[in-house]
């Protein structure tokens, strides 16, 4: 995502094709849940952000894991203003801002090319004019990609070819071109850096037609390639009046596709997320997520993601009000606050499994005291009959009670059941 304002926002996403894969009905429960990170130890890397102007030394007041770096001014029509002329400062400043704050786990996004080096004209195109065009010349791509890694070896770990390869907005190539550039980075990267990790380009999974004709094949093309990446990624935003259903929808249909292609068992990383996100046209306005439920929603996004084998979500966007999506990440607002306490319940504990009857979820984490659980509906409000070793009941605000005698916990979303 990138915002430059409403209007070109709107044209740009309704230029697109659109054949929504999900609505803003009742999804079905995930099915087949994956068991890859069964009895893994939950590390805060799973807990990924955007950070509105991180590269003038903005820091979110809550704990996360993973920074990706996007829509920082750090594309590489951003840096490289002509050929081998490169303005550093937005990416140094960006690394240096994430490390005076302890965090050295970030993901850079190669993409978007700079206007002197396509010779395709989208001026709808992000993050800027023409950045969706196809190098004319790969050698172009080659030394960028090789400044990157060369500049920032030890530094940035993890490298994403491109940013929602699918949408005309920000792509205009084929399958097959994508794959290249994906090869010749994965090859330059760990030619500089062997311990780097390739991130597959993002797809934007909510336009049905553009997912359904460019990610099939591209992955085709990988294969073809001996599939030049370590980790798979996708953009699980459901449409503007979808839930945490309808994003669970999207992400089987992701990993159905992962599957058919028979591609091999990497990570599964959720790239950028979020809800509420408006367009195109007006049957898709605008959602605004508030309060409980955009504690609810925040806290069930990562929760499914474990039952999904996901491995990291990063949320768009850390900063100021912004109502062209659905929940704000800022100081004091409840999906941060959410996200927030939702680390403190759950990092560092070993995550046994996630069970659903009757779409209640019972997620088990293994803790130094015993085993607490954390359950959630998938449809709202519920009831449940805790179990009598457990003795406590904590809300996303972080605020804690004891069990009623009778053993009724009531809540509108996830809860931590300790003993």
């Amino acid at each position: 995502m990138r915002i430059r304002n409403r209007n070109m926002i709107a044209a740009a996403i309704a230029a697109a094709l659109v054949i929504p894969l999900a609505t803003t009905a009742q999804a079905a429960p995930i099915k087949n849940p994956s068991k890859n990170l069964e009895n893994t130890v939950i590390d805060d890397s799973l807990f990924g952000l955007h950070v509105k102007d991180e590269q003038l030394g903005v820091w979110p007041t809550i704990k996360f894991g993973s920074l990706r770096l996007w829509d920082n001014g750090t594309s590489w029509a951003n840096i490289e203003t002509s050929r081998g002329v490169f303005d550093w400062t937005n990416l140094d400043n960006a690394v240096a801002t994430a490390n005076k704050n302890g965090l050295s786990d970030i993901l850079m996004v190669l993409s978007g090319t700079p206007a002197w080096a396509t010779n395709q004209r989208n001026p709808l195109a992000l993050p800027a004019p023409d950045a969706s065009g196809v190098p004319a010349n790969m050698a172009d791509w080659d030394n960028w990609v090789r400044a990157v890694a060369t500049r920032y070896k030890g530094q940035i770990k993890i490298y994403q070819p491109w940013n929602e390869a699918n949408l005309t907005t920000f792509f205009t190539g084929t399958p097959a071109q994508m794959a290249d550039m994906t090869k010749r980075a994965y090859d330059i990267v760990k030619s500089i850096d062997p311990s780097a990790t390739i991130v597959a380009p993002s797809t934007g999974t909510r336009l049905g037609g553009p997912f359904k004709r460019f990610y099939p094949a591209f992955l085709n093309q990988l294969k073809a390639r001996d599939w030049p990446v370590d980790v798979w990624a996708a953009h699980t935003y459901p449409a503007s009046l979808g839930n945490t259903n309808d994003r669970q929808e999207l992400a089987n249909k992701w990993i159905d596709f992962l599957k058919a292609a028979k591609a091999p068992n990497l990570p599964l990383w959720d790239t950028e997320n979020n809800y509420g996100l408006g367009g195109p046209g007006p049957e898709n306005p605008e959602q605004d997520i508030e309060g409980v439920k955009a504690a609810n929603w925040t806290a069930i996004t990562y929760l499914d993601a474990l039952r999904l084998g996901v491995s990291r979500v990063y949320m768009y966007q850390w900063g100021p009000y912004n109502d062209l999506w659905g929940i704000q990440y800022n100081d004091g607002a409840p999906g941060a606050q959410a996200m927030d306490t939702l680390q403190n319940w759950i990092v560092g504990t070993t995550y046994k499994n996630c069970k659903e009857k009757n779409r209640k979820v019972t997620c088990k984490f293994r803790t130094s005291t015993g085993i607490n659980q954390i359950v959630y509906s998938e449809t709202g409000r519920k009831t449940f009959k805790a179990k009598k070793q457990y003795k406590q009941m904590c809300q996303l605000d972080g605020t804690c009670s004891a069990i009623p005698a009778n053993g009724k916990v009531r809540t509108q979303g996830p809860v931590l059941l300790k003993r």
